[in-house]
């Protein structure tokens, strides 16, 4: 396919190869060929060896673990082709690293969110099209047009297909995911609860209450990002000590750092849904009770209809 003005070219960085290539494949057009490697000292080179001059580039890189070189990868391919003359650049980040520092929590700290947005713009991005950004007005850090992508209808498909919703509760494991889990509630028509967490560290959480009567009910988390898993635990046995039948949880990104593999496995929770936003690692793949969900459909769905000047939020409606 090509785009409305010039061809499209997919430039992949070295976060997810595996997405990057199911994106493709989905597009039906190779990946560009580039390099990008490290030289001794582990700085970053890139070179494009193919034409791309005109056309409509995505460059598809999550900045995942390791953040800060993904991230720069993804800074110094962008300069590549600014520089090889391509007529549009758009960043694909199927997760956007640095979205939870948003705001200041505290006294002389960093709004890193926006500071990464500025740095992708300044690079010479001229899109950036994500998924399930942790905080929605996040877009609102970028001075480019920014689209917000959804896991929730992917989501909602694989669990139609595997519960009886008659039977299914959907869970918010805090007040703060209230308005995601209340969306994805309505999709399938189901009751929702709250569990009320209080977090006494960063990387740990305590759970104080769940609020609504999950007694009998197969139990749904749903949130964005599962990073020590310690909040998807607490809450799995919340939730279970208030009768709960069985807890699955559905996050979209599964950052899964640390021994979060084992804690998740060893934990009271039946299955845990991730997509492949970011790469799994050996321990993810190997635990028994994580599954991931394919999001390249709808990336590549999403990419189509950017590079022909078409609606992106009608995939949602």
């Amino acid at each position: 396919m090509s785009a409305k003005n010039g061809s499209i070219k997919l430039v992949a960085g070295n976060s997810n190869p595996a997405l990057a290539q199911a994106i493709a494949q989905g597009l039906d057009l190779p990946l560009t060929k580039a390099v990008v490697r490290r030289f001794a000292d582990m700085e970053i080179f890139v070179e494009i060896q193919e034409n791309v001059r005109g056309s409509d580039a995505f460059i598809i890189q999550s900045t995942s673990f390791p953040a800060n070189d993904h991230l720069m990868e993804l800074l110094i391919i962008t300069d590549a082709l600014r520089r090889s003359s391509a007529r549009r650049i758009t960043a694909v980040l199927p997760y956007f690293g640095y979205a939870r520092q948003d705001r200041k929590s505290g006294s002389r700290t960093p709004i890193s969110a926006k500071l990464v947005a500025n740095l992708i713009t300044q690079a010479g991005v001229d899109r950036v099209m994500t998924l399930d950004l942790h905080a929605g007005q996040i877009q609102g850090f970028f001075d480019i047009p920014t689209d917000n992508l959804y896991a929730a209808p992917l989501m909602v498909r694989d669990i139609k297909e595997k519960f009886d919703l008659s039977k299914v509760m959907v869970i918010s494991p805090d007040v703060g995911g209230v308005a995601r889990a209340r969306g994805l509630a309505k999709r399938i028509n189901t009751p929702l609860a709250i569990v009320d967490k209080r977090r006494e560290r960063p990387g740990e959480s305590e759970v104080m209450n769940v609020i609504g009567d999950v007694s009998g009910h197969t139990c749904i988390l749903i949130d964005d990002i599962v990073d020590s898993g310690g909040t998807l635990v607490n809450a799995a046995d919340a939730l279970l000590a208030k009768g709960a039948k069985d807890v699955y949880a559905y996050i979209t990104h599964g950052v899964l750092s640390g021994g979060a593999a084992a804690r998740i496995t060893n934990s009271k929770l039946k299955e845990l849904v991730i997509t492949d936003s970011i790469l799994p690692t050996d321990a993810v793949i190997k635990a028994p009770n994580i599954r991931t969900l394919p999001i390249a459909s709808l990336i590549s769905d999403a990419i189509a209809r950017t590079a022909a000047e078409e609606s992106v939020s009608s995939l949602f409606d």
